[in-house]
């Protein structure tokens, strides 16, 4: 595990590449699944959760999309100190967990529609189709040395030569 202490100055350092490092650095660990911990230099503290919660209120703040509205964050917040928060943190865990499965599996579905809509995909397997018809009409078609029918001569009869008898 990846060992970052956060210091008084409010940078972080990463004690296992000997340098500084952002919260943008903080964030690719996350989207890696490299697993880290956020360390108080003085007292030793587990900070993770704090600096995982700055880059969450980066993200929102930045535009990328709010994943927690206004209306969400109300709700989270009427959890703390109920007897009910243990099994929400719980729940949102596994809810998530759940989620990031079968957004795998849409994304594969997906994948395999659009395969199947693209128009080149579909020319694709016409003209696949087309060559297996034709080369069942066409024996010869597809061996090595073979030539398409369309450029084979026939044999024509050579043209008699110009003055001479034929006897």
């Amino acid at each position: 595990m990846r060992i970052l202490r956060k210091y008084t100055n409010r940078r972080l350092y990463d004690t296992s590449r000997s340098c500084y490092v952002t919260l943008e650095d903080v964030k690719q660990l996350v989207l890696n699944g490299e697993p880290f911990q956020v360390q108080d230099s003085k007292t030793g503290n587990d900070l993770t959760r704090n600096i995982l919660l700055q880059i969450i209120s980066e993200q929102e703040a930045a535009g990328h999309g709010t994943l927690l509205t206004n209306q969400v964050l109300q709700q989270l917040i009427r959890f703390y100190g109920d007897s009910m928060q243990g099994m929400m943190a719980q729940y949102l865990e596994q809810s998530i967990a759940s989620f990031l499965d079968h957004q795998e599996r849409i994304r594969e579905q997906m994948q395999n529609m659009m395969g199947a809509a693209n128009p080149l995909t579909m020319m694709n397997r016409i003209a696949d189709q087309n060559m297996a018809m034709w080369n069942m009409f066409n024996p010869g078609a597809g061996q090595p040395g073979a030539t398409p029918p369309e450029t084979e001569q026939p044999a024509q009869p050579e043209p008699p030569e110009m003055g001479k008898d034929k006897n």
